[in-house]
């Protein structure tokens, strides 16, 4: 199939996980894809971030699809930087049709002990990264006058707080407000704006020590027989944690013609997580 053949899709945090998921998913089905991440190890992050060598990774995943694809080490907070790579995007591949607002950090604390730190880092990559793309691409996209789409990528916390995350969970509900409105905005130009919102995904951001010492913390050392256990109930369907292809799947229906009528939705991913909880 060729769901969305021709179309140029530009994914924010693209060098691993779900970010690079994305990017294959959409080449598999016939886009041309603008990769970009920071590249950096961010402070206070206890999991391992993207590369340069992850985002080449991507890049030659995407290749090995036949489609074109244009790598950045940009910061999402960096909105000159990201109107450059949309400016270049449109002289190389010609357009921009699909915009994946993925790139996003958690960092855990109760909220009351945050530093401000802490606190900025997370919203000003989360929350004004996000708003920062689709303020880099939605002038241009207007311009084409052919529509388009665009998912920002949420997570159930934005609907839902949980303890130890009152940061993440406030830029992933604002994620959802800023959808609602620039689905509003961007609707008389033929361009749908929804958000899809992952639960408990295989990512180092879900899998990493920190988190899952939250879960076990008498267990140093736990298997993923042990993580299984412990991160069980969580979901109502059977699985413990979802695949990022399954997130990838639900931005390639948003991004394609099968939903051009969808927008100013969330779509959860959650394996049912929201409904048991």
């Amino acid at each position: 199939m060729a769901r969305v053949a021709n179309k140029v899709a530009l994914v924010t945090g693209a060098a691993k996980g779900m970010g690079r998921s994305h990017c294959v998913r959409l080449a598999e089905e016939g886009a041309d894809i603008v990769a970009l991440d920071h590249c950096t190890q961010e402070d206070g992050v206890q999991y391992p971030m993207g590369t340069p060598e992850d985002l080449a990774e991507t890049a030659a995943l995407v290749e090995k699809h036949g489609r074109r694809v244009i790598t950045s080490q940009a910061d999402v907070r960096d909105l000159a930087a990201l109107e450059a790579l949309v400016a270049e995007a449109r002289r190389t591949l010609g357009s921009l049709d699909i915009v994946v607002a993925n790139a996003g950090i958690s960092t855990l604390g109760a909220a009351w002990e945050l530093t401000p730190q802490q606190w900025q880092a997370i919203i000003d990559t989360n929350l004004t990264g996000t708003w920062n793309t689709v303020k880099a691409v939605a002038p241009a996209m207007i311009e084409q006058a052919t529509g388009g789409a665009i998912v920002l990528v949420s997570s159930v916390a934005g609907i839902k707080g949980f303890g130890g995350m009152g940061h993440y969970s406030a830029s992933k509900a604002g994620i959802i407000g800023l959808m609602q409105t620039l689905a509003q905005e961007l609707g008389p130009h033929a361009i749908r704006v929804n958000t899809v919102n992952p639960g408990l995904i295989n990512t180092d951001m879900s899998m990493n020590k920190a988190l899952i010492s939250q879960f076990l913390p008498d267990n140093p050392n736990p298997t993923r027989e042990d993580i299984a256990e412990a991160y069980k109930g969580l979901t109502i369907l059977p699985n413990p944690w979802l695949e990022p292809v399954d997130v990838s799947n639900a931005v390639l229906w948003l991004s394609s013609d099968e939903a051009r009528y969808i927008t100013g939705i969330t779509v959860p991913v959650d394996g049912g997580q929201l409904v048991r909880s």
